[in-house]
């Protein structure tokens, strides 16, 4: 018993001593994060404001990182949209469209402004949501706004997740 407990802590010392450490501990000295605005590459408007937007939204309920300004944050993540696609994926017994999928693209740059590095360079990230219509083309619209503030929220999580939990 005492041979495995001193193994351990050799193990432990060894590990420590070498620069691994638990996946989710930021470096210490990250404690602030700016988020300017998205670029939008895409035709559609206004979608680098959504997810922009999202994106700050969990970062500030995240509670890890204070979410400041450019000129005094530890830290900057820069996004721009590259890809915004609806596609029709479920139609009626008389072809109407009556199921579509939202799709959005981005490219994402984390820069550690301190030590002056790049800490993460992710191209080509996407992900999706699914919404019904029920009737006019208006409550489409309607409907795809929803669709992208669903999905702006959710690509909000995953990014602070990739963000937070990768160290």
């Amino acid at each position: 018993m005492r041979r495995r407990a001193a193994l351990l802590a050799l193990i432990v010392t060894a590990v420590a001593g070498c620069g691994y450490g638990l996946r989710g501990t930021l470096p210490s000295h990250l404690k602030t994060i700016a988020i300017p605005t998205f670029a939008n590459r895409t035709s559609e408007p206004g979608v680098e404001n959504f997810l922009t937007r999202a994106v700050v939204d969990a970062f500030s309920t995240n509670g890890r990182m204070r979410v400041v300004g450019p000129e005094t944050a530890d830290s900057i993540l820069e996004g721009e949209v590259t890809g915004y696609d609806v596609q029709s994926i479920a139609f009626d017994a008389s072809a109407n469209v009556r199921q579509y999928r939202l799709i959005v693209t981005l490219n994402l740059r984390y820069r550690d402004v301190k030590e002056e590095k790049l800490l993460f360079d992710r191209r080509g990230y996407q992900d999706r949501a699914d919404f019904r219509v029920t009737g006019s083309v208006s409550s489409t619209i309607a409907l795809e706004q929803v669709a992208l503030s669903a999905a702006s929220v959710e690509i909000a999580r995953s990014i602070v997740a990739f963000t937070l939990e990768r160290f």
